[in-house]
């Protein structure tokens, strides 16, 4: 099992930016894959990007060339950079980790705000 604490979310003007973290209650080093996922009021949760623990990453296309997913094993802790938001990119964000056999654990969400 693993605990999934996110920060660093916040109210930004459009063309800011933020940085999110996700810090892990035990080693994330042997966790195979860590990512964001995100849910503006209204739609489903939509993936926003991952990082395997083999240091391969995949983003949304909305994100790309925007947005930055790094994984600090020796801090148990996972970032995600934000630039060039837009208001579009407001939602709440979730951390997860995928565990083999165990499944998705998932932390309880911040919140941010673009404002145009």
């Amino acid at each position: 099992q693993v605990q999934l604490v996110e920060s660093g979310g916040g109210l930004v003007q459009a063309g800011g930016s933020l940085r999110l973290s996700c810090t892990a209650s035990r080693s994330i080093f042997s966790i195979s894959a860590m990512g964001w996922y995100r849910q503006a009021p209204g739609q489903q949760r939509e993936l926003v990007a991952v990082a395997t623990g083999g240091s391969s990453t995949n983003y949304a296309d909305s994100v790309k060339g925007r947005f930055t997913i790094s994984r600090d094993n020796a801090k148990n802790t996972l970032y995600l950079q934000m630039n060039s938001l837009k208001p579009e990119d407001t939602a709440v964000y979730y951390c997860y980790a995928h565990l083999v056999l165990q499944g998705n654990y998932w932390g309880q969400g911040t919140q941010v705000t673009v404002s145009s």
